[in-house]
C-alpha cells in the first residue's frame, strides 16, 4: 500500500485526524454518560413536577458543556500549533519507513531497537565490566596458583606422614619383637625370683 504524501502544516495528517477523531468520540462518550437519568436523579424534585423543563435544561448543559469543550480543544490544537507538529512527526516517521525499506536485506548493520534485550544489555555493560572481568580473572589465576603450591606442600606433607607412619610400624614391630624376647626372659626371672 503506497503511503500518502506528506501533508502540509495547515491540512491535517493521518495523526492529527486520528488526533480529533480520537477526542470527538470520547467527548461523545462522556457526554452519553451523562444522561437524562443521571441528571434527573441530581434534581429530584423538578424531575418530578417539571420534567419537561428539566429535560431542557438538560440539553442546554450538554450542548454547553460540548461547545465549551470543542472550543477550548480547537484553541489548545491552534495554540500550541499541534496540527504541524504531528505533521512534522508524521514525516519524520515516514522518512524512517522509508529508510527501513531501503536497508531491508542490505544488511548494513542492525537497528539497536530490533537487537534481543540481552545483546543491548551487554553492549552496554561490556566497557564497564571489562575491567572488572580483568581482575577476577587475574585473582582467580592467583588463587589456582596458590592452591597448586598448597597441594604440593600437602603432598609432601602426606609423604612425610607415611615416612613416619612407616618408621612408627618399624619401632613398634621391634617392641613387640623386644616385648616377646622380654615376656621369655622375664617369665625366667620370675620363676628364679619365686624360686629364691
Amino acid at each position: 500500500m503506497p503511503s500518502p504524501p506528506p501533508p502540509t502544516a495547515l491540512t491535517p495528517g493521518y495523526l492529527a485526524t486520528r488526533l480529533t477523531t480520537l477526542y470527538a468520540s470520547t467527548l461523545a462518550h462522556t457526554l452519553r454518560a451523562c444522561s437524562y437519568a443521571h441528571f434527573a436523579a441530581c434534581f429530584p424534585t423538578p424531575a418530578a413536577c417539571r420534567p419537561a423543563v428539566l429535560r431542557g435544561l438538560w440539553l442546554q448543559v450538554v450542548a454547553k458543556i460540548e461547545a465549551m469543550a470543542k472550543e477550548e480543544f480547537e484553541g489548545i490544537l491552534e495554540e500550541r500549533d499541534v496540527v504541524a507538529g504531528l505533521n512534522r512527526l508524521e514525516g519524520v516517521l515516514e522518512g524512517g519507513r522509508g529508510r527501513r525499506r531501503g536497508r531491508e536485506g542490505v544488511g548494513e548493520g542492525v537497528v539497536p531497537h530490533l537487537l534481543p534485550p540481552l545483546d543491548l544489555y551487554h553492549a552496554h555493560l561490556a566497557p564497564r565490566l571489562a575491567p572488572l572481568q580483568a581482575e577476577l580473572e587475574d585473582g582467580l589465576r592467583r588463587t589456582r596458583t596458590r592452591n597448586e603450591l598448597l597441594a604440593v606442600a600437602v603432598r609432601r606433607q602426606r609423604e612425610e606422614v607415611e615416612r613416619l607412619l612407616a618408621g612408627l610400624e618399624g619401632v613398634v614391630r621391634d617392641l613387640e619383637g623386644v616385648n616377646a624376647v622380654l615376656g621369655e626372659v622375664g617369665v625366667g626371672v620370675r620363676a628364679e625370683g619365686l624360686g629364691a
